[in-house]
């Protein structure tokens, strides 16, 4: 049976000589400048220049950092910025970043501020900080759902994945400046009990306001439910006519199902999933979903260039944009941030970058899934999917 931790060799074939990743493009709407970039190279490039443009702070949270060729970069650039005067303050998860604490030694010498998201392993481990944000002089910030490491910014036939940040100057930088100051308090009360720890984590994002307007920093985090990112996500389905989503893992909630479902039957349903991933296992858990979404008469396709990780929802004039994905993870356990932009024009942007991964995608029809979905292959489907569901129990009982 497949292990749903371990990446699938059936999709490590080399991707398609004829995609590449969509252009960087730039909206400005509702007060705020926003840089959109698909383009794994125009990722790290901007992430550098972020840092080295610096005069006064700087604050990074990253989910995963790699201390490989783009890690070790970024690491470099982060410590030249304290050389320089500016305050660096960086926050690794410790389940997903793959470099050890030495590795920021350079920047600890250099004057820099370093530290550990859940460092010590308890009952809460499992709840994971799956947000990625930098933010430089309290006025920039680049977020999205790339970490650092070669994989999110290397071209497509070179292993890269597929993946979108932004670059967003205007109010809601405010916010992101004070979600970092209450994460950083948090991860600095290592010392206290986990238990106390962890319920002074869900009442940080329990009690968060994302501020009004059409521009907003929603996050979610273990067991909250209203307030939480996927809460606005459930209103603005409700009666919506358009939907479009790009989502590397796909397995939420059955009530969430139902939504899309809904909105598929009431006007226009657009999913695309991987066809490609860094673990094998979500796929077969998106494909186990597949038969309720066509039956609806959602428009289902698999990105087959390469590996998929982004994170992208537009819902009508609504667009999502950050680290969660559509699984009960994202909407139940992890520490997440979304950017919700209401305006018509960033919509329709986001659209045409959908109908650029569709052109590189494969259908999945009603006469596809007949032809898949054998009674092994569902059988191994639903074998992911139970997996996926055991961790999902027991991370939740471990965040009460």
């Amino acid at each position: 049976m497949p292990d749903p931790m371990k990446p699938d060799p059936m999709n490590s074939e080399t991707p398609r000589p004829s995609y590449s990743d969509a252009e960087t493009f730039r909206v400005s709407a509702q007060g705020h400048d926003f840089t959109f970039l698909p383009h794994g190279a125009d990722r790290l490039e901007a992430l550098v220049d972020l840092i080295g443009e610096a005069e006064t702070s700087l604050a990074l949270f990253y989910y995963m950092f790699a201390d490989d060729t783009a890690g070790t970069r970024v690491r470099d650039a982060l410590v030249a910025a304290a050389r320089r005067g500016v305050k660096v303050q960086l926050i690794v998860d410790d389940f997903g970043s793959g470099a050890g604490r030495a590795f920021f030694d350079p920047l600890v010498e250099a004057g820099g501020a370093f530290s550990v998201f859940s460092s010590r392993i308890t009952t809460r481990y499992l709840v994971r900080n799956h947000q990625k944000f930098a933010i430089a002089d309290a006025r920039r910030v680049m977020t999205g759902g790339a970490n650092v490491s070669d994989h999110y910014f290397n071209p497509p036939p070179e292993n890269g994945w597929c993946d979108l940040s932004v670059i967003i100057e205007g109010p809601v930088v405010a916010k992101f400046c004070e979600w970092f100051g209450l994460v950083d308090a948090w991860v600095e009360s290592e010392g206290a009990r986990s238990t106390s720890r962890l319920r002074a984590l869900r009442d940080i994002v329990k009690d968060w306001d994302g501020g009004e307007g059409p521009v907003r920093l929603l996050v979610g985090g273990p067991l909250v439910r209203k307030g939480h990112w996927a809460w606005q996500l459930r209103r603005d389905l409700i009666g919506a006519k358009r939907l479009d989503t790009v989502t590397a893992y796909f397995s939420p909630p059955r009530s969430f199902r139902r939504q899309f479902a809904k909105v598929a039957r009431r006007g226009t349903a657009r999913m695309i999933m991987a066809g490609k991933s860094d673990i094998g296992a979500a796929i077969d858990m998106a494909r186990l979903h597949y038969k309720q979404l066509l039956a609806a008469g959602a428009k289902l396709f698999e990105f087959g260039p390469c590996k998929l990780h982004m994170k992208l929802l537009v819902v009508d004039d609504a667009a999502y944009v950050g680290s969660a994905n559509l699984d009960k993870r994202s909407f139940r356990i992890n520490v997440e941030l979304m950017v919700r932009i209401e305006d018509a024009e960033v919509a329709a942007r986001l659209r045409e970058l959908v109908d650029h991964l569709e052109s590189g995608s494969e259908a999945i029809t009603p006469r596809w899934y007949v032809r898949h979905a054998t009674f092994l292959t569902r059988l191994r489907w639903r074998v992911s999917y139970l997996m996926a569901l055991a961790d999902y129990r027991v991370s939740r009982l471990s965040a009460r």
